[in-house]
């Protein structure tokens, strides 16, 4: 769904157009008017939502989002009237990013006699994607939420949403991959585009690994920003997200990548962070930011080469939170990701997230109700504080050689990419 041409911001609840186009939609206005003032914050989840998993030993569990919400819970984060429910995505809605061809082999893959060669080809029955019970349905349901979410915001019903079970980055339009089968913030961004003509949507990734399936679906949309922080792909799936990944035609400097080096700490990603991505969201000017929190470049993820600790999952979103009410009026909708540690890290980094989201601070020390209960079940002890000891987690070799690499890195993306958005 590339689409080339600029054209001028539109108009929303709230922001100020100066300088800018002023194209208008006046459903915002009118729902905003009828609902009175907008709510802080919603939590779009309903138990549905964790049907989304592959089974066995796979490593992408949804117990993860369980074991988050009761954290939150136990923590007296979330109340029953912070949860908004979905319907599950239609066809139309997914066909805006995926072919029909791609989303019919997915409705089929739980027929019997289905072609599992055929499946194959379009990345459906592999070891990273194996095929589930009620696939299609769960899978357009995370869409479906994360599209709630998004019309959530937009419409100025609440300022920030939040959907953990999104953030299925690497589908593409016609094939799973990594883990994720139809993508969730492809669709919402496809579908906002339709309703909100001229509007100017930065989609911020963090999860360890490239957030490729969103990038190559708006690679040549400038009303598309893509950034992208993530482990460099000469050691990681899926082994794209370089610096020369900046978009094309129109969109070029559109795609911001920034590589990090394997073994990256908190000091040299947050230093990375904080000088590509406030330039890049400053210079785009957007209407609304979807970020995708994944948290698997934490030293403990068993998937990836990261060294970061809570003290990054903190930040991220806590400053993401003060860039878009700098810049959008605060319109934020904030997803899941990656994350494989599963019990010590899952649940505190995105208990983090909705601290952030929900305008609450963040708590210091775990419940000891959820840790009893919990810890009984978990394979590894749990800890007991919110950010991580830093005893726990030595500095790593060649710090300064990984910190002078990257600050490369960020220098070459400013100059490159971040210099060409307007």
């Amino acid at each position: 769904m590339h689409q080339a041409g600029k054209a001028d911001k539109m108009t929303v609840p709230g922001t100020n157009t100066s300088g800018h186009g002023s194209a208008s939609a006046s459903a915002p206005e009118e729902k905003q008017a009828s609902s009175g003032a907008r709510r802080s914050a919603v939590l779009v989840h309903d138990r549905a939502l964790e049907a989304y998993g592959f089974g066995g030993g796979h490593p992408f569990n949804p117990l993860r989002i369980r074991l988050t919400l009761e954290l939150c819970e136990a923590l007296g984060l979330i109340s029953a009237p912070s949860y908004v429910s979905a319907e599950p995505a239609t066809d139309e809605d997914l066909t805006t990013v995926h072919s029909l061809n791609y989303v019919r082999r997915v409705q089929g893959c739980n027929e019997p006699g289905a072609d599992l060669a055929d499946l194959l080809a379009y990345g459906i029955g592999s070891d990273d994607n194996p095929i589930f019970t009620d696939m299609h349905r769960a899978c357009a349901h995370v869409v479906g939420a994360v599209l709630e979410a998004s019309r959530l915001v937009m419409r100025g019903e609440v300022e920030h949403a939040m959907c953990i079970s999104g953030g299925l980055h690497h589908a593409h339009r016609s094939r799973a991959s990594g883990f994720c089968v139809y993508n969730d913030a492809g669709v919402a961004i496809s579908r906002l585009k339709e309703e909100y003509p001229g509007i100017r949507i930065a989609y911020l990734d963090t999860d360890a690994h490239h957030g490729d399936g969103v990038q190559w679906m708006f690679y040549d949309d400038p009303e598309v920003l893509t950034i992208s922080m993530h482990e460099t792909g000469r050691y990681l799936f899926p082994g794209t997200g370089d610096v020369d990944e900046k978009g094309g035609g129109e969109a070029a400097g559109y795609s911001v990548n920034v590589p990090l080096e394997p073994f990256t700490h908190d000091e040299s990603w947050i230093e990375t962070f904080e000088a590509v991505v406030p330039e890049a969201l400053r210079a785009f000017k957007p209407d609304i930011v979807i970020s995708q929190n994944g948290c698997d470049g934490h030293a403990l993820d068993p998937l990836t080469h990261l060294s970061a600790t809570m003290r990054l999952y903190e930040h991220i979103p806590r400053r993401v939170h003060d860039l878009v009410h700098e810049l959008c009026d605060g319109r934020w909708v904030a997803t899941g990701g990656g994350g494989y540690d599963i019990w010590r890290v899952v649940p505190r980094a995105w208990t983090a997230l909705w601290c952030a989201v929900s305008h609450q601070p963040l708590p210091q020390e775990l419940p000891g109700d959820w840790l009893l209960e919990r810890g009984l079940q978990s394979p590894v002890r749990l800890p007991e504080t919110m950010l991580d000891a830093l005893e726990d987690f030595p500095p790593v070799a060649r710090a300064r050689e990984i910190e002078e690499r990257n600050r490369r890195t960020a220098d070459e993306v400013l100059r490159k990419v971040v210099a060409r958005i307007s």
